[in-house]
């Protein structure tokens, strides 16, 4: 599980800025937020990552088991 909600609500960003500062659509980020959409593209977690101010490892790879 990723933690893109969380750290966007951390940062006080809205869901559509950050589709803004990704140019990925509102709905698929949402997708990956709530985990119906699995396995992004390496570029996709790096622009996520980048847009939310956070690496790949702290969005994508929870240290949780």
């Amino acid at each position: 599980m990723n933690r893109i909600k969380e750290i966007r609500k951390e940062k006080n960003i809205i869901l559509k800025e950050l589709a803004k500062k990704t140019q990925l659509s509102i709905g698929y980020l949402s997708h990956l937020e709530n985990g119906s959409r699995t396995n992004p593209s390496k570029e996709t977690m790096e622009v996520v990552s980048n847009a939310l101010g956070a690496t790949v490892q702290e969005v994508f790879y929870s240290e949780e088991v």
